[in-house]
């Protein structure tokens, strides 16, 4: 027990140095703490999932509860009103390009069938948003660029998730029809955004009156655990709602109307947003969440399959290539800092991970072959996370050398994310 303390402070400390080297040098410090997971995992064995068990299924989900709800904080309803188009526009084309390219090179190139080709593609479709908004932040980015990223993360996850479980659901049917997919994503989003944004009005109405309490620092947390756990058990998503939960907290004036002033006219309710110490805290939690997450993401890896290794290698380096003439295209107006950017900001994460292991545990339940390649599909990937993480990380290490630099000119955040 002893040891294992002292690792933890340790690897905090760590943390901390990696992430000073990425603020002077552009060394990804993402880079630094999957190598201590690969290192701790799969090359000296002394952490495995199974030792870990159901602990880092809660740790990565914990994560991203708090990145989404910390990045809704610091966003502008402004900047969402001025970027969503480009945004949406990005995060549909680059899903389904992504997509389009995983299938294709899985049925060619590893041999898979289409049925299976199109399943995996479907979860490595989208970003990690606990990987991309950890690595955005530390970035000198513009505002539009922070904004697009941090929604697309969000909303490319969901469309990751009802895909997928949309065509397993279609394997034990034996069909899978398209209206109801599109329908079911639709209806996860909006009523996930309905619920993060009413729970969001509920606590900003509450928030000072809370704050007389003592130790109440951690239950603005709790309840954003709570509007988490109530959306995913609604069937919808919990990471929008989250998302949403944030935007309204970091931007209560805007939710002020006046139907609910004349419902509380005899008490006025008075809606507040995170005051600095709240959001404070809120950024350390981040900051030794994603520290673990990372370390977890490494240790998650398996480098059994050699074959494996290798498609996911070229699959994630095509995905890369694919993105980056999707926003040369549709993102020609824009400076090359914010395609440059948005370009490589692609890397696999939790949501891709937990849907890979979806297909075999589906077979086992089932006590025969429903999906076929299942096995294969795990394993391929988490060799795109992996490969993912690592060519976004050598790419934001180069990209010091070829467009950001300590000049850039921070007016660019005024101009219009506009895609055609």
């Amino acid at each position: 027990m002893g040891t294992l303390f002292i690792s933890f402070g340790v690897l905090i400390f760590c943390a901390h140095l990696f992430s000073f080297f990425f603020s002077k040098r552009r060394i990804p410090d993402v880079l630094f703490l999957v190598g201590i997971g690969i290192l701790l995992g799969p090359v000296l064995g002394l952490v495995t999932t199974e030792k870990i068990g159901d602990v880092g299924a809660v740790l990565a989900s914990l994560t991203l509860v708090f990145i989404l709800f910390d990045s809704g904080t610091d966003m502008s309803i402004d900047d969402l009103r001025r970027y969503w188009v480009g945004m949406v526009q990005v995060t549909l084309y680059s899903f389904l390009l992504s997509m389009t390219v995983v299938a294709l090179m899985g049925h060619y190139m590893a041999g898979q069938g289409w049925s299976s080709a199109i399943l995996m593609g479907s979860m490595v479709g989208g970003t990690g948003s606990a990987i991309v908004i950890p690595m955005v932040k530390q970035m000198k980015v513009s505002e539009k660029t922070r904004v697009v990223l941090t929604l697309e993360s969000a909303l490319s996850g969901l469309l990751c998730i009802v895909v997928t479980l949309a065509i397993l659901e279609g394997f034990k049917m034996g069909q899978f029809q398209l209206w109801r997919v599109a329908g079911t994503v639709l209806a996860s989003f909006f009523m996930a955004l309905l619920l993060g944004v009413l729970g969001g009005m509920l606590w900003a109405g509450l928030l000072h009156k809370v704050r007389r309490l003592q130790h109440s620092m951690f239950l603005t947390p709790a309840f954003v655990f709570i509007v988490y756990g109530l959306t995913e058990a609604l069937g919808y998503s919990g990471a929008i709602a989250v998302l949403a939960f944030g935007l309204v907290l970091g931007n209560a004036s805007y939710f002020e109307f006046p139907f609910i002033k004349k419902l509380f006219k005899k008490r006025p309710l008075r809606m507040v947003s995170l005051e600095r110490e709240e959001k404070s805290f809120f950024k350390e939690m981040v900051f030794i969440l994603k520290t673990f997450f990372f370390v977890y993401i490494g240790i998650s890896i398996p480098f059994t399959d050699g074959w494996a290794l290798l498609y996911g290698f070229i699959i994630a380096a095509a995905m890369f290539v694919a993105r980056f003439v999707l926003i040369s295209v549709v993102g020609r107006k824009n400076t090359r800092i914010d395609r440059h950017i948005v370009s490589i900001m692609i890397p696999k994460g939790l949501i891709s991970a937990v849907l890979a292991s979806t297909p075999h545990q589906i077979n086992q339940a089932a006590g025969h072959v429903i999906i076929p390649y299942a096995e294969r599909i795990e394993c391929v990937v988490y060799s795109i996370i992996f490969f993912s993480i690592v060519i976004c990380s050598v790419l934001v290490l180069f990209s010091r050398k070829t467009i950001i630099n300590e000049d850039y000119d921070m007016s660019q955040q005024q101009e219009v994310y506009d895609y055609e």
